[in-house]
Parts: structure tokens; sequence; C-alpha cells
């Protein structure tokens, strides 16, 4: 990390989001417009709502100040999921990536969350709900797909409660149980507004916010019955009336779900470089993991290239090769030869359609109604990664019945063969790619949530709840593990704990949150509430 930035990053970060205070405390200043107009002022003119809006949407996956994203998802989820981990040492080489999970670095997910997602969906949606019923509609969607992140990050959240203090100023948490109900509230007051106006002309307010399907009501309200059927199949394992009621009601509104490239969820940063170019390349902090290099690699995947590009460091020099996740790296020159990222667009991916062809894979695989079949969802899934690579047909891809992921093997390892996943090892799998009617229940979701996995890069949070959620793909643990015995090394890290500030200036909510976790232990081994222990 450049560290520079690392250590200025409260100002960093109060600067990008207009100096707003903490969600926990002075809650008449957050809640006043951030940018000091009055409603008169947003009657005469729309723009400051739809900024709000804009803003709000850039940050569930915050692109800039680019420090801030790094702890926000790159050194939490983007490596957790398997997809990517740092050649750097930060700390001595002790840190999130080896389960010494930092405060500092934590904490980035909390607050920019509420900072610059749910103060302003706040102020817009009041501002909206009566007047301007879809751009409330709108700011109700954002609001779930961001909060839902940080909820599968943490656990219980503030989200039903928010600007509701008690009398002693703090302001209690939703567990997340409670949380996921009122998501799905939300996502169906949404849906309603959506459903009979869909395929109307947008209106001004609404096309000046939209910095991702240019006003479309229609790609808003597909995108809205995609989040409710992923968040649907979030909770199946605990609470499975719930999931499929939800799941059924996603998969049967006449808006649809997404279903081809055009319609993913791909939020427009204008010229901005992506936070990720920044990390990969200006910084060199970020690479390939190495389950990545395994089971793409090992499928002979023709995405790895649109993914990563190969290493030039001289013991592998050719190959795409990708760090294991928790090991002992001594210098930054040790593995930053290894696979870079291939280069992003200026636009920042939260959802796809092959994301919901892989959703409904799985509901059929359940069988709720108006899924499909669970095979053609899967064949459709893979089709459209690939269509949205521009790779021609995924056939003879999807065909494939030999290929399973490759074993690691990391030469450059300061302890010989420390970091390798050697051929029959519990942690490497054997799936194939071809769809099997005759396998088990299991096996087919292993093979649905493999290719999910690889369809989804490089959003890493969702990736890495969907391991927690399944087992999906099989990853690898880490080697080093500095979490002083609170996060398993076989279970691997399931949360991760509250920000101090949030105990320094919530402190008796935080207590409550912490009672209503499967453990009452704030720690990174702690299971979420959707994630019961097996």
């Amino acid at each position: 990390m450049n560290y520079k930035a690392f250590k200025k990053l409260g100002l960093v970060l109060a600067a990008a989001v207009l100096s707003f205070s903490s969600c926990t405390k002075k809650f008449e200043d957050i809640n006043k417009n951030p940018y000091g107009s009055t409603d008169k002022d947003l009657e005469g003119d729309f723009a400051i709502v739809a900024a709000q809006l804009q803003q709000a949407q850039r940050s569930i996956y915050l692109y800039q100040p680019v420090p801030t994203f790094q702890l926000q998802q790159n050194l939490l989820g983007d490596v957790f999921s398997g997809y990517m981990m740092s050649a750097t040492p930060f700390g001595g080489n002790s840190n999130n990536l080896n389960y010494n999970l930092l405060d500092g670095w934590i904490s980035a997910s909390w607050t920019t969350a509420y900072y610059t997602v749910m103060n302003p969906c706040y102020k817009a949606g009041n501002f909206s709900k009566a007047k301007f019923p879809e751009t409330y509609a709108m700011s109700q969607i954002i609001k779930v797909e961001a909060m839902h992140r940080v909820s599968d990050i943490f656990g219980p959240i503030i989200y039903s409660k928010y600007n509701q203090p008690n009398a002693d100023g703090t302001v209690d948490f939703d567990s997340q149980k409670d949380a996921y109900y009122g998501f799905f509230a939300d996502l169906k007051t949404a849906i309603d507004i959506l459903t009979p106006i869909k395929d109307n002309p947008h209106s001004v307010l609404f096309g000046k916010a939209d910095l991702v399907y240019g006003g479309s009501y229609a790609e808003w309200l597909k995108f809205a019955n995609t989040l409710r059927l992923r968040l649907a199949l979030r909770i199946v394992n605990i609470d499975p009336t719930k999931a499929k009621t939800e799941g059924e009601a996603a998969l049967a509104n006449a808006g649809g779900l997404l279903t081809t490239p055009a319609d993913n969820f791909l939020v427009d940063i204008g010229s901005t470089t992506h936070p990720l170019n920044t990390i990969n390349s200006s910084w060199d902090d970020i690479r390939m993991g190495a389950p990545a290099e395994s089971i793409l690699g090992g499928y002979n995947d023709p995405r790895l290239p649109k993914y990563y590009t190969k290493a030039i460091d001289p013991a592998v020099a050719g190959l795409y090769k990708g760090i294991r996740n928790g090991i002992n790296i001594d210098t930054k020159d040790r593995y930053v030869k290894y696979s870079k990222l291939a280069a992003f667009p200026s636009k920042i991916q939260l959802m796809t359609s092959a994301e919901a062809w892989f959703l409904k894979a799985e509901a059929a695989l359940r069988n709720w109604a108006n899924a499909g079949d669970a095979q053609t969802n899967y064949q459709s899934g893979i089709q459209a990664s690939f269509d949205q690579y521009n790779l021609g047909s995924a056939a003879t891809y999807y065909n494939n019945n030999t290929a399973t992921p490759a074993p690691y093997l990391d030469p450059k390892a300061i302890t010989a063969k420390q970091n390798d996943i050697p051929t029959g090892s519990p942690y490497l799998s054997t799936i194939t790619i071809k769809w099997d009617a005759a396998a088990a229940t299991e096996v087919k979701l292993e093979r649905i949530i493999t290719q999910k996995w690889i369809a989804m890069y490089p959003e890493g949070e969702e990736a890495w709840s969907e391991f927690r959620r399944t087992g999906y793909p099989k990853l690898f643990p880490v080697v080093i593990n500095n979490s002083n015995n609170t996060i398993s090394t076989t279970d691997f890290v399931r949360r991760v704990f509250f920000p101090s500030n949030e105990y320094a200036s919530n402190g008796a909510a935080v207590q409550k949150a912490i009672a209503t976790l499967s453990e009452p232990k704030d720690v990174g081994g702690t299971h979420l509430w959707w994630d019961p222990k097996k």
C-alpha cells in the first residue's frame, strides 16, 4: 500500500465525502443535505439529488480515493475470494492477508458505506419518496446493493434504525436476519414502483441520477429482481422458506432478470482510472491469486488472458502465475513479477447477466418455480460470460468432461514445498466443467458455483460471500495464520470485527449487536447468520 496515503486516509476520505460526520453521532449534521441546499433548492434544480445518487453508485465499490478502495475491498474480499493476492509484505507481513485483521484497514468498508452511500440515499430518498417515486426506487436499490455487502462483511449493521438515535445518543443495529428482511422489503417496494412503469420514458431526475443504464426503468427493474434472487439464495441455508418466497417472487416478476451482457450493472466512472489499475500497475500492490491460476489454468479457460497477464519473473516467465494467500513474504521483489491483472475499463462491475443465469441454475436445482432448467441455465451462464468478453461460442468449453483445476506449485517459496497444493490435496477440486444430470445435488452445486466464481471476476466481495455460503470453489487455506487463534486455518475467515471507532462512538449498541452473532465473539472466525456452521 501507499503508506503516505494510508496515514492520511482519514483526511482523504473526509474530503471525498464533503466532511460527513460519523453515522452514529451528530445525527442532525449528517442528515443535513451534504451540499448545503434546502429542499426548495432541490425542487428548483434536480442536480443535487442526482449528484447524491451518483455519489452513492460510485461508492458501492469506491473508485476514488484509491487508498480507501484498497482497504474497502481489495485487501479484503478480493483476496479472501481467491481472485487476487498481494506481493507486498504490509506491516512486516502481518495483516489481513494472513488473518491479522487490522482495524485501520477494515474500518474503510464501514465508514465508506455510511458516509457515501447510506447518507446520500437517505437524503435523496426522502426528497423523492412522495414526488418522484421512481427515483425513490433507485435510492432503495442502491442502498440494498451497498448495505448487503457491508452486512456480508460484518453481520449486524445499522439499517432500519439509521438516523434514529436512542436517548443516550447510540443507534441500534439490526441483526443480520433483520437487516436481510429489511433488504427484501425495500427491494419489494422498489420493484412494485418500477414494474408498472418499466416501459415508460424516464423522468428527467431519474435520467440524471443514473450512471448505469441511462435512465431505463426496465433495466433497473431487472437489476432489482436479480439482486432479490441473489439475496434469496444467500439465506437459503438458514431460512429456506423465506429464501424460496423471495426467490420465486423475483423469478415471477414481469420485468425479468439480467439476461445479456448489455444488462450488466456497470457503474460509469467517466475518464477516471479504475482503482484496480492503479493498485495493480502504478503501485504493484496486487497480483493474481493462486486459486485463479489453478482453476482457470486447469480448465484452459479462454477468459484467463482477459483477467490476467503472463508472469515476467524468470522462474515462471511466460506462465500465468498466482500468489498463494497467507504465505511467508520477505520482500516485495519475491513475487511482484508474478501475473498482474489485465487492465480494466472505466466501469465498475457489480453484477453480470452471467451471475443471473447461475442464480437461476441454482434456483432450478432447488426446484423453485419459474427457474427453468438447471443445465440450460448453467450453460447460458457460461455463454453469457463468454459473450461479455467476445469469446464466441462456449459449447466446446462447457462440454469439456476431463479438465479439472490444476495443482499449484510455487518455485519461489521461502521454505520448499511450503506453498504447494499437489494432486490429491483436499483443497484441490476435481470438478469438471460439463454438466452431469446424474450427478449428486452437491456436485451440481459445486459445478454451478465454480463457474459462477469464474464469471463474477473481479467482484471479490460477492465471490467471498458465495465461498462462505457454499464452500465453493475450493480455495487454498493460509499458510501463516496470525489471528491469535480467532480464525481457523481450515475454516477460513468468515467475517471481520466491528471498527474501533464504532465501539468508541456507539459501544452499547455494538455490544447488543455482538449478542446476535452465532457466537458472542466479535472475531473473524465467527460465522454469520446466513453462514451456519456445518
